[in-house]
C-alpha cells in the first residue's frame, strides 16, 4: 500500500496549525503536533524541515486562506462595514490566524517579518483599493486609507485578540450577533457608508 504523503502533509500542517496558535513558536512542540496528527514526527522534518521552517510555512498558509477567504477588491468596498463583518465571521470560524499573528508580533525582533515585503505589497493592494474608492467617492476621504485599512483589520480582530477586554467594556457578553452587528456598524460610520 502506498504512503499518502498529501494526505500526510494536511493532517500535519493542520496539527501544526493548531499547535502554534496554542502554544507560539516558543511552545510548540514538534512530538506534540506529530501526536495531534497521529503521525510519526519525522515526517514534520521531512515534509517542512525544521520548527522554524514549519512556523513559516504554517504562518504563510494561514496568511493566504484569509487572503482568499476574505479578498479585498473594489466589490468588496462597496460596503466596507459588510466587508469588517465578514472578517469577523473568519476569525468566529477560525480563530487560529489571529492567535498566529500576535504570537508572531510577541517574538518580533525589530527585523523583517515573515515575507514583510511580499505581506506589504498584499496590504498595499488593499490600501490602494480603499484609495481608490475615497476617490470615487464611495468611502469618506477624511481617513488616510492606510488608517483606515488598519482600523478595519483592528476592529474585526479585537474581539478575539482581547476576548478579556470584551467582557470588561460590556456588562455582559454580547454575543457573536451583536459583536458583528457592531463591528459593521462602527466600519460603516468610520468608512462615511452608514446604512
Amino acid at each position: 500500500m502506498a504512503w499518502d504523503t498529501a494526505r500526510t502533509r494536511r493532517v500535519l500542517l493542520a496539527a501544526a496549525v493548531d499547535e502554534f496558535a496554542e502554544y507560539g513558536f516558543e511552545g510548540a512542540r514538534i512530538d506534540r503536533i506529530g501526536a495531534r496528527a497521529g503521525v510519526n514526527k519525522e515526517r514534520i522534518y521531512q515534509y517542512f524541515g525544521n520548527k522554524q521552517q514549519l512556523f513559516d510555512h504554517v504562518l504563510d498558509t494561514e496568511r493566504e486562506r484569509i487572503a482568499r477567504t476574505v479578498p479585498v477588491s473594489g466589490e468588496q468596498l462597496d460596503d466596507l462595514g459588510e466587508y469588517a463583518g465578514r472578517l469577523y465571521d473568519y476569525h468566529c470560524a477560525r480563530p487560529q490566524f489571529i492567535r498566529l499573528l500576535q504570537w508572531e508580533g510577541l517574538q518580533d525582533t525589530g527585523g523583517p517579518a515573515l515575507r514583510e515585503a511580499d505581506r506589504t505589497a498584499a496590504h498595499g493592494v488593499a490600501v490602494r483599493a480603499l484609495g481608490d474608492a475615497q476617490k470615487k467617492g464611495m468611502l469618506d476621504a477624511r481617513l488616510a486609507p492606510e488608517a483606515l485599512f488598519y482600523a478595519v483589520l483592528a476592529l474585526g480582530a479585537w474581539w478575539f485578540s482581547a476576548p478579556q477586554a470584551v467582557r470588561m467594556i460590556y456588562a455582559e457578553a454580547p454575543g457573536e450577533e451583536t459583536e458583528r452587528a457592531t463591528l459593521v456598524g462602527l466600519v460603516r460610520r468610520l468608512a462615511g457608508q452608514e446604512r
